[in-house]
């Protein structure tokens, strides 16, 4: 992990195209503005995994038995 500090109105950039801005830091939190390409996704943490946890549930039982039959002659 690597460890920066930054002040207000300083930046960070992540691949030549992502760059994260400290907004403001005020009663122990930082605001952040972060500048990505559209095709790149940006959640905070917890939605991210909400996300992962949803898709996990809605790919259960998709597959039907004709599929699975399939898939197990390969």
């Amino acid at each position: 992990m690597l460890i920066l500090s930054r002040k207000t109105d300083q930046s960070i950039i992540i691949d030549g195209n992502i760059e994260i801005k400290i907004i403001d830091i005020d009663e122990g939190k930082v605001k952040l503005g972060i500048s990505a390409p559209k095709d790149i996704e940006v959640h905070r943490r917890e939605v991210y995994l909400q996300i992962q946890e949803e898709n996990k549930k809605a790919s259960v039982g998709k597959l039907d038995l004709k599929e699975i039959g399939k898939l197990l002659k390969k």
